[in-house]
C-alpha cells in the first residue's frame, strides 16, 4: 500500500448544532490540510453528536445532516482533501428502522462512498435498534488507490477473548479484509469508563492481528449530558502494535503517515486522575453546551461536597463557583470551619447562612413530626435554599452525593438530591476518598473525621450504613457483577448484611427516578445503563 497521511480529527461536537460541529471539522481539516494531510477522518454521528436519542425521530433532522453532509463534500473540492465523517441516514432498507448509522467518504467535491453501520449495541446505555436499521453489507471504499474498509464503533467489538460473550455472529472487520481492503478505519463515540481507553485500544490491536491490516479508529471527545467520552484516538498496525495514540480528554488533530514510524504518546496508569479528568470534563462541558457560566454547592464540611468543589473549580475557574454553608443546632463548628477553609484554599466564593431559625419555623408548620421526617426537613431547607439562591443568581446547583449513598437511598428526596448534575454520583465512597486525597486544598480533618449528615445529636453515617468499605465491596458484587445474595455470602458477607444492603439498592429506585443527571464513570452507573422497576416484590 503506498505511503497516505490521514489526519484524525478528534472533536468534542454538541449535539445538535450542526453549524458549529461543521465548522469544528472544517477548521480542523484545513488545518491538516495545510500540514498535508490527504485525509482528514472525523467521528461517528459527528455531524449532530452522539447520542442524539430522539431528536432524530423530529421531523428535519434527517435534511439537517444531508445540509450539513453537503457543506463537507463541498468543502472537500475545496481543500482537495478527503473527508470522512460521520452522520444519521435515512435507511433504505425496507422493511425497517427509518434511519441509518452512517459514514460518508467524499474527496474532490464528490460522495465516494456511503457506509452504514452493520452491528447495532442495545446493552448498557445504548439503544440503537430503537432508531438505526443495521446494513451487514461491507463497504470498501476506493480513495486515492487504497482500498479502505470503513466501520462504524461497534463493529470491532467483537473479540470474544476481550470481551467475554458477544452478542454478533459476524465479523465486519474481517469481512473487510476478505473483500481486498488494505486498511480499516473505525469511527467511533465511545462512551468512557475506567479503563475503557485501554480496552478499546486492545480490541483495534485485535482487530489489526486478526485481519492483517492496519487499523484507526477516530473517537469523539467530550461530555453529553451523562456520557463522557475520552477520545484516546489510536492507531494499530498488522501486527496489532501501536504506533500511534492521541490524547484522553481533550480535543486534538493528529496526522498519521502510514509510510512513516512516528513516537507513541504514553498514556498514563493512572485511573484516580483519569477519573478526575473525566469529571473536570463532564462539568465543563455540562456548562458550557447548557449555556451556563456559574456553579453553587451545598458546602457540608463532608469529604463529598469537598471533592466536588474541587472539581468544579477546576473545570469552571474558582470566581464561577460559589459555597454556602447551612448551619443548624446539630452542626459542628469544625464542620462550618473545614468548609470556610476549603473556599478560601480553592478562592471560591463563601458564605454561611444559619438555617436554624427557618427550622425551627417549619418544624412547626409541619406540625414537630420528629425522627427522620425532621432529620430530612433540615435537608430539605437545605434544598430550598440552595434552589432559591441559584435561581436568583442564575447559577447551576451541583448535587454532592456519591454512588454508595445513591445506591441504599442514603439521601433526602428535594434536599440533598436537589441540583442539575450529580457530579460524584457514579464514584463509591471508598472511591472518593481516593480523589480527595489529590487536591491539597482538602482541609486534613475532613479526610480523617466520621462522615456524618448531621440531622441529629452525635450523628454519623455509620449508624444506619455498614462501615462504607464493607458496603461498597457488597454494592459492587450486587450491582456490578450483578451476584445474587448467596454468591454474595460466598465472598465473606453476612448473609443477614448482604439482604439488608440488596433491599435498601431495590426499595431506592424511585428516589433515583428523581435524581439529577449522573456524570458517567464506571461500568455499571445508574441511570440509562441499569433499567430497574419501581413497583416490584424485593
Amino acid at each position: 500500500m503506498a505511503g497516505m497521511k490521514i489526519a484524525l480529527l478528534q472533536l468534542n461536537p454538541t449535539i445538535g448544532d450542526f453549524d458549529a460541529n461543521v465548522a469544528a471539522i472544517a477548521a480542523a481539516a484545513r488545518k491538516a490540510a495545510k500540514a498535508g494531510a490527504e485525509l482528514c477522518i472525523a467521528p461517528e454521528i459527528a455531524l449532530s453528536g452522539y447520542p442524539p436519542h430522539d431528536m432524530m425521530l423530529t421531523s428535519g433532522f434527517v435534511a439537517r445532516n444531508e445540509a450539513a453532509r453537503d457543506k463537507l463534500v463541498k468543502l472537500s473540492g475545496e481543500l482537495r482533501t478527503g473527508l470522512l465523517f460521520g452522520l444519521v441516514l435515512g435507511s433504505p432498507i425496507k422493511p425497517g428502522k427509518p434511519l441509518s448509522n452512517a459514514a460518508v467518504l467524499c474527496d474532490n467535491g464528490k460522495i465516494v462512498a456511503v457506509k452504514r453501520k452493520a452491528l447495532l449495541p442495545t446493552y448498557d446505555v445504548f439503544d440503537e435498534r430503537r432508531y438505526f436499521e443495521p446494513d451487514p453489507t461491507p463497504c470498501i471504499a476506493e480513495f486515492r488507490g487504497v482500498k479502505i474498509g470503513l466501520l462504524i464503533c461497534e463493529d470491532i467489538w467483537t473479540d470474544a477473548s476481550l470481551l467475554g460473550e458477544v452478542e454478533y455472529a459476524s465479523d465486519p472487520a474481517v469481512e473487510c479484509s476478505r473483500k481486498g481492503a488494505q486498511l480499516l478505519v473505525n469511527l467511533t463515540a465511545s462512551p468512557w469508563g475506567v479503563d475503557k481507553h485501554w480496552l478499546r485500544e486492545k480490541l483495534v490491536a485485535a482487530t489489526a492481528r486478526r485481519t492483517g491490516l492496519t487499523t484507526l479508529l477516530v473517537a469523539q471527545v467530550g461530555a453529553n449530558d451523562d456520557l463522557i467520552f475520552d477520545g484516546g484516538s489510536v492507531v494499530c498496525d498488522g501486527k496489532g502494535k501501536t504506533v500511534m495514540r492521541m490524547p484522553l480528554f481533550k480535543e486534538d488533530m493528529h496526522i498519521f503517515d502510514t509510510a512513516v514510524s512516528s513516537k507513541v504518546l504514553p498514556w498514563l496508569a493512572d485511573s484516580v486522575q483519569d477519573q478526575i479528568d473525566a469529571l473536570t470534563l463532564g462539568i465543563a462541558d455540562y456548562f458550557r453546551k447548557t449555556g451556563h457560566r456559574k456553579a453553587l454547592i451545598g458546602l457540608s464540611g463532608g469529604i463529598d461536597s469537598a471533592l466536588t468543589a474541587c472539581l468544579a473549580a477546576r473545570a469552571l475557574g474558582p470566581a464561577n463557583v460559589h459555597g454556602i454553608t447551612m448551619p443548624t443546632r446539630y452542626s459542628s463548628e469544625g464542620s462550618v470551619e473545614d468548609s470556610r477553609k476549603l473556599a478560601g484554599a480553592l478562592g471560591i466564593g463563601f458564605e454561611v447562612v444559619n438555617i436554624d431559625a427557618g427550622f425551627e419555623t417549619l418544624r412547626g408548620v409541619c406540625g414537630k413530626p420528629g425522627g427522620l421526617a425532621e432529620e430530612n426537613l433540615q435537608a430539605r431547607l437545605r434544598g430550598i435554599v440552595l434552589m432559591t439562591r441559584a435561581n436568583a443568581r442564575g447559577e447551576l446547583l451541583l448535587a454532592t452525593g456519591n454512588r454508595s449513598e445513591l445506591a441504599v437511598g442514603y439521601s433526602t428526596l428535594y434536599g440533598d438530591m436537589c441540583g442539575a448534575l450529580e457530579v460524584i454520583g457514579d464514584l463509591p465512597k471508598t472511591r472518593v476518598y481516593e480523589l480527595a486525597r489529590r487536591f491539597a486544598e482538602i482541609p486534613p480533618d475532613t479526610h480523617t473525621k466520621a462522615p456524618s449528615a448531621e440531622l441529629r445529636p452525635n450523628q454519623t453515617d455509620q449508624d444506619s450504613l455498614p462501615p462504607y468499605d464493607v458496603l461498597d465491596r457488597v454494592l459492587a458484587a450486587y450491582i456490578d457483577e450483578r451476584l445474587d445474595i448467596a454468591e454474595i455470602v460466598k465472598r465473606g458477607i453476612e448473609p443477614d448484611l448482604a439482604a439488608r444492603v440488596a433491599r435498601m439498592v431495590e426499595i431506592a429506585e424511585f428516589k433515583r427516578r428523581q435524581a439529577p443527571i449522573v456524570l458517567r464513570v464506571s461500568g455499571h452507573a445508574f441511570g440509562a445503563g441499569r433499567r430497574m422497576p419501581v413497583a416490584k416484590k424485593t
